[in-house]
């Protein structure tokens, strides 16, 4: 199943490319003009990332991340896009819980690497989930496979 990718801009044309280098990738992808629509998609569908302009009209970037983050903490993977590329805005945006930040004009070699590189580090958090899961369910069933031994001696030794 192809990773579904919600791309956010208020540049019709950004928005517009970005999808179609998406796609050709093999993504499913969403659009949304702003960060309402945006919200409202989110909530609607199941994603893997979103990828928001920072600067847009009624909902900013930051404020989009913030309102994701409230609705499923970090299991979604958030890519920062802006326009207007400084250290401070880089530092609040990965503060706040985005994965990554992509500054315009934007290379797609970079962003398909960018992409990758966040799904792939999704995928390691869920299988390291899978693997300490299993740890524990493995510590927590040894005194019970002990207590089921001491148990099988004491009635075939009686």
């Amino acid at each position: 199943m192809a990773e579904r990718i919600l791309v956010v801009d208020d540049d019709k044309g950004v928005r517009e490319a970005l999808s179609e280098f998406l796609l050709s990738l093999g993504y499913t992808v969403v659009m949304a003009e702003n960060g309402e629509e945006a919200l409202n998609q989110y909530r609607k569908g199941d994603f893997d990332v979103i990828m928001a302009d920072l600067i847009m009209p009624n909902m900013d970037g930051m404020e989009l991340l913030r309102r994701i983050r409230d609705i499923k903490n970090d299991e979604v993977i958030f890519l920062m896009i802006t326009g207007h590329p400084s250290i401070g805005t880089a530092v609040e945006a990965i503060n706040r819980g985005a994965d990554d930040y992509i500054t315009k004009p934007f290379h797609l070699e970079d962003v398909r690497l960018r992409v990758t590189k966040a799904l792939e580090k999704q995928t390691l958090k869920g299988r390291l989930k899978t693997a300490q899961g299993l740890a524990w369910g493995l510590m927590l069933s040894i005194p019970l496979w002990l207590l089921l031994g001491i148990i099988l001696v004491i009635l075939f030794k009686g």
